[in-house]
């Protein structure tokens, strides 16, 4: 996919729309995903913004990972539009970014083999927004721990251990969920509301690694 990109992206420079499509087709649907983390429902209007700017600053491009470079550009986009909106971001994640999951971890390829969609949205909710976010760009835009920290002005390590400790806390709430224990409902047995299940982020928090 890595040299498909690349040449798409020369032939995009060079002013082939169907090369831009091409780019555009492979990288939307998971960015689309990781702006719905950021921004909610807003996302389609921010890629948007950022389909804008890729296509404009597209020839300025001069190697390197396109993927990261279009993510970065998004991620920006993003933060703009919170700051605009005087809000701080959550992570509102969208069942797509759970079911499709995929990676090298064992547990990130039973996330998305074995959750639900209403408990996906439960167990992603109680992540710590930068494990959210670590996984997010590593499983779902397929950045490598180096890139994805670039991305996130973060040391590669810290990413690392950031994806690896929200995969493994989707593992173990999983667990508890196929067993009939999901430890994200209340006593009463439903699913919290998406606000509810934020405020608990505060109690799931680890430290800052990074």
């Amino acid at each position: 996919m890595t040299a498909e990109l690349d040449a798409a992206v020369r032939g995009a420079q060079a002013g082939d729309e169907d090369a831009f499509r091409f780019l555009y087709r492979s990288l939307q649907p998971g960015l689309l995903r990781y702006l719905t983390a950021l921004v909610g429902a807003d996302a389609e209007d921010v890629a948007s913004e950022a389909w804008l700017q890729i296509s404009r600053d597209l020839p300025t491009f001069t190697g390197g990972e396109f993927r990261a470079w279009a993510v970065t550009i998004a991620r920006n986009r993003a933060m703009d539009h919170l700051r605009r909106q005087r809000r701080r971001p959550s992570l509102p994640v969208p069942v797509q970014a759970l079911s499709e999951l995929a990676g090298d971890a064992d547990t990130a390829e039973r996330a998305g083999e074995t959750i639900g969609t209403e408990a996906a949205l439960a167990l992603i909710a109680t992540l710590p927004p930068r494990e959210a976010e670590a996984v997010l760009l590593r499983a779902v835009i397929g950045l490598d721990a180096e890139t994805a920290g670039q991305v996130l002005g973060r040391r590669p390590g810290a990413v690392r251990t950031a994806a690896h400790r929200g995969l493994r806390r989707l593992a173990a709430l999983m667990e508890r969920h196929d067993a009939g224990q999901p430890s994200a409902a209340p006593a009463g047995g439903t699913p919290p509301r998406p606000r509810d299940a934020r405020r608990q982020q505060a109690s799931h928090a680890e430290p800052a690694d990074g």
